[in-house]
């Protein structure tokens, strides 16, 4: 049976108290190697009339992220899907940071209580210093409040500051059941695994708690509004043998998977991204989340250049396309669609989504779901 991903505007009304009691269940994509798909991809999912807008770590362009707001204001904006990152604490809980070093997104650094937390450890071979989540219980972690990661861009975030929690990942399932209620819509939860290779080698792996979790929530089944993504592989591999949602997996226009690098597998994501290395994806995953400049590379100039084929490749693979991240600011956008010379004013966020539209994306990762949202009805 083929999977879709159904829009939020195909999804009536009356069926939000089905969304919520069978865990907002809608129609998904499938990878190839599920042997209820009779021989379905997730390309043909893609073609239907949809296109899926994922706030990324919530509405970060308009909140601090992930936090419990971000989420929500994404939601309410029209997003498809909330992406919560997931880290663990020392007591296993699955929480949501874009990485394990919480220096730059919470106040740690204000509590005198935990100073003595701060180290160097190697974060995927690079020595990083800073409060790292797994050193703290989640009852510790609950003291803190987080705040704008990148405030000379975002000074507006700041304000803000101090006023949200670290959520737990239950907290985040827990939210997109009763936003899906209310707004009357499923809004589908993309969570990321961060660092894999890390937290195993700490005893802290990730992939049983999130199991656990899917599984306690109903989640862990083929027509849950759920992605699991992945910059590394082996994990995907092994939850593609335990999950029954669609997986992506995520790339980049530089450098390899840090499970590569730590086995000394000398694959880079380059290679991965070649036509024979998405027919190797296709076979564990559903979906691939490329950086944007490897769909779109930019020219010397910093403006949009000549389109590769990885769209066109991933296709013919199988695979999906929801390329990250678009966001508004001048300084993320190409030159092409600066309004000014000031990197933190705000730029063409309209026609750089039209631009990737064009090359037949199947979605985003976006900061501004609200500019994501009207960029798709003016191209109905």
């Amino acid at each position: 049976m083929m999977r879709t991903v159904l829009s939020r505007r195909f999804v009536p009304v009356a069926a939000s108290v089905l969304a919520v009691t069978a865990a907002v269940l809608v129609p998904q994509a499938v990878h190839q190697s599920d042997p209820d798909s009779a021989g379905a991809t997730a390309v043909q999912a893609a073609k239907h009339d949809d296109f899926v807008i994922v706030g990324h770590r919530g509405a970060a362009g308009y909140r601090p992220e992930h936090t419990l707001a971000s989420y929500e204001l994404a939601a309410r904006m029209g997003a498809d899907y909330i992406e919560p990152d997931l880290v663990t604490t020392k007591d296993h809980v699955l929480v949501t940071r874009h990485e394990p070093e919480i220096g730059g997104t919470t106040d740690v650094a204000n509590h005198p209580e935990f100073a003595n937390r701060k180290k160097t450890k190697m974060l995927d071979g690079v020595a990083t210093t800073g409060w790292f989540t797994e050193d703290f219980t989640l009852a510790e972690l609950k003291t803190l409040r987080a705040k704008e990661r990148i405030p000379a861009t975002r000074q507006h975030n700041t304000v803000f500051d101090g006023h949200y929690q670290i959520p737990t990942f239950q907290e985040v399932i827990d939210l997109s059941k009763r936003l899906s209620k209310e707004l009357g819509r499923p809004i589908g939860i993309y969570p990321e695994t961060k660092h894999p290779t890390y937290f195993r080698q700490q005893g802290l792996p990730l992939e049983p708690e999130l199991i656990k979790a899917l599984n306690r929530n109903g989640l862990n089944r083929p027509d849950a509004k759920v992605f699991v993504q992945s910059f590394e592989v082996s994990n995907l591999k092994a939850l593609d043998k335990q999950l029954r949602v669609p997986l992506v997996q995520l790339t980049s226009s530089v450098g390899a998977p840090y499970d590569f690098v730590a086995s000394g597998d000398k694959r880079t994501y380059a290679d991965i991204c070649s036509a024979s290395g998405l027919r190797e994806v296709g076979k564990y995953a559903d979906g691939l989340g490329p950086s944007k400049d490897q769909i779109i590379p930019l020219d010397a100039a910093g403006k949009l250049g000549k389109p590769t084929s990885l769209v066109a490749d991933a296709h013919r693979a199988g695979l999906v396309v929801h390329p990250y991240t678009f966001r508004v600011e001048n300084t993320f956008l190409p030159a092409d669609f600066d309004s000014d010379a000031n990197p933190n004013d705000s730029g063409d966020l309209f026609g750089e989504i039209a631009a990737y539209r064009k090359v037949g994306i199947d979605g985003l990762f976006t900061d501004n779901t609200d500019i994501a949202v009207a960029e798709e009805k003016e191209a109905r």
